[in-house]
């Protein structure tokens, strides 16, 4: 779901009644097409969140924590010099174009008070923020577009900024419902939502559809065949958009689809799927875009951050896959070592019956009733006790490829097992500490080399996610394997209990006992934790083995994570994202 113009025009207003005269206190870039600008007013400060990415791009203010960057991009250099502490004064939108502007009141280098803009437009795969100096043109951007990108509209430093092309459409602010009717009247005739979303600015394909199902009660009509009473009903619709948007009461909604995900939102009550998709208000669009983006958002900054491991995690996998498979078929070729141990055998119980120069010897088989005559192939260059040497020496070379090759398979398969198990940890990483230590426990594996050379640094190492049982029970879960080994083998007290997902891909999630005998309901969280953690998180049964820690060894030489443990028992429970949430030890933040 894109934000459309009407919708930001709520947001322009949510952002002017908030931050309107507040300075800016910090800027951060936490990933490739993000900003956020810290703003000190009033009352306490507050986040505003712009995101240029192409399947997420928007503004609003944000709670939620992002870990920045070790250092500082150049974009943020420069958002830093040029806006510094300014104030922001002003916030403007034209029409209801997806296009917003931030107004803030600065000194430049020589002293003097200018306005300097910020600029974010919100335009799918074309959406991008500016830096607009105050004699209006662009000091820079988050996405520059030069001539070989796109040869209606460039955005590159120095040129005076000009607006994306607009479509003369009708407003909901601007003309009257009877105008816009007139309009629906005029053009093309089709499906009403449709054509609601083609004549009119700003309005998103649900906002269309939820008008068109109030005018003609959950019927598509075609336009030409609209009724007087469905083109009363529809200026009524039209009427009531258009007053909210002038200044009346949004009602901030999602709708969630049949799995409790956010599907869509708008900002009026959404009554179109009839009560077989719920949907959910909030008090303010920056609380709904912040519960409808924040996930999505996570995981596009860690894909930005960690591409480059994905691509040799990735490469990697399908490398030793590729050998594996072709170990296991010359493993299957030497399973045919005892046919010619046993002709080796024929030819030298039979050698007088041979003679050098022979092709072919057809010899009784004891070994096989079944097969009372068998063909032998033979090499007429040699002697016939050359021959049945050669078979043993076959036969001994597929015994030691055998044997050779079943290491190499056992080995490769837990290399892979490894690799998918770092992938999977790599897709719940959540923040840079994390991908710090990826990155440090794929050096010391030897699938990554270490950088040289300047000053390196170094972030702590996170500690594992926090949680705390309803009646009170410590439970610490794991974040990569490196972090999953501290906390099994280093962290935990031998009576603590331990859970892991069985034969699926997960963290370590350890319930903390003290001493005490935990509950079943500790036990059942702990373990909903554990598969929430996993690569299972999204099925609805997740099998958990649980054992106590003096239960758990590393054998010698393992890769880091892994770990045997006997005797266990097997719990099967419901991974819940609420259930975590609610959980979570928010005294440790």
């Amino acid at each position: 779901m894109a934000l459309d113009g009407a919708t930001l025009s709520l947001i322009k207003r949510e952002i002017e009644s908030v931050a309107l005269g507040a300075r800016i206190e910090k800027i951060h870039k936490p990933s490739k097409d993000e900003v956020i600008i810290v703003l000190r007013h009033r009352t306490g400060s507050a986040k505003l969140l712009l995101s240029a990415c192409a399947a997420n791009a928007r503004i609003h203010f944000t709670t939620v924590s992002v870990e920045n960057p070790l250092s500082p991009p150049m974009f943020c250099v420069l958002l830093r010099k040029n806006l510094g502490n300014g104030k922001l004064i002003a916030v403007r939108q034209q029409g209801l174009d997806r296009v917003l502007f931030l107004d803030f009141e600065t000194v430049n280098e020589l002293g003097d008070t200018v306005t300097v803009t910020l600029c974010i437009e919100i335009m799918g795969r074309h959406s991008n923020i500016i830096l607009i100096g105050s004699n209006g043109r662009i000091l820079d951007a988050i996405k520059r577009v030069d001539i070989e990108t796109s040869s209606v509209r460039q955005v590159l430093p120095g040129m005076e900024y000009a607006l994306p092309p607009s479509s003369n459409r009708y407003s909901l602010v601007e003309h009257t419902p009877r105008q816009i009717i007139e309009g629906i009247r005029y053009a093309k005739s089709g499906e009403l939502s449709k054509v609601l979303v083609s004549v009119l600015e700003g309005v998103s394909p649900l906002l269309a559809r939820e008008m068109a199902h109030y005018a003609t009660g959950g019927v598509e009509t075609q336009t030409h065949n609209l009724t007087a009473m469905q083109l009363k009903k529809l200026e009524s619709c039209l009427q009531r958009v258009g007053d909210i948007l002038r200044g009346g009461q949004p009602t901030p909604t999602t709708v969630l689809d049949e799995e409790g995900k956010p599907k869509d939102f708008s900002f009026i009550d959404i009554d179109q799927y009839n009560g077989f998709l719920k949907t959910v208000q909030y008090d303010s669009f920056s609380e709904l875009l912040d519960a409808f983006y924040s996930e999505r958002g996570r995981i596009e900054r860690m894909k930005q951050r960690s591409h480059d491991l994905l691509k040799l995690l990735g490469n990697a996998c399908e490398r030793t896959a590729r050998k594996l498979a072709l170990q296991q078929e010359e493993l299957q070729t030497c399973a045919k070592r005892e046919e010619l141990r046993i002709k080796g055998e024929l030819l030298s119980a039979n050698i007088y019956r041979l003679q050098k120069g022979d092709h072919l010897a057809k010899l009784e088989n004891y070994y096989e009733p079944s097969q009372p005559v068998w063909e032998i192939a033979l090499n007429p260059a040699l002697t016939p006790q050359q021959n049945a040497q050669r078979y043993f020496q076959e036969y001994r070379k597929a015994v030691n490829a055998e044997k050779k090759l079943t290491e190499l398979i056992q080995s490769g398969e837990e290399e892979l097992r490894y690799l998918e198990s770092v992938l999977d940890e790599l897709s719940r990483t959540s923040g840079e500490s994390e991908l710090a230590e990826i990155r440090e426990e794929l050096a010391q594996q030897g699938y990554l080399k270490r950088r040289t050379g300047g000053k390196a640094q170094r972030q702590k190492p996170a500690g594992p996610h926090r949680y705390r049982s309803t009646d009170g029970f410590l439970i610490l879960v794991g974040r990569n394997n490196l972090s999953n080994d501290r906390l099994t083998l280093k962290d935990s007290k031998k009576n603590d209990i331990w859970f892991h997902t069985h034969n699926i891909h997960g963290s370590h999630t350890v319930l903390v006992t003290e001493g005490r005998s935990p509950s079943n309901q500790a036990l059942e969280e702990a373990a909903m934790l554990a598969a929430y953690h996993s690569k299972a998180r999204e099925s609805a049964q997740v099998p958990v083995d649980y054992t106590e820690i003096r239960n758990i060894k590393k054998p010698q030489g393992a890769k880091p994570g892994f770990v045997i443990y006997d005797p266990y028992k097997t719990a099967f429970v419901s991974p819940s994202a609420q259930r975590a949430a609610q959980l979570e030890d928010k005294s440790q933040k």
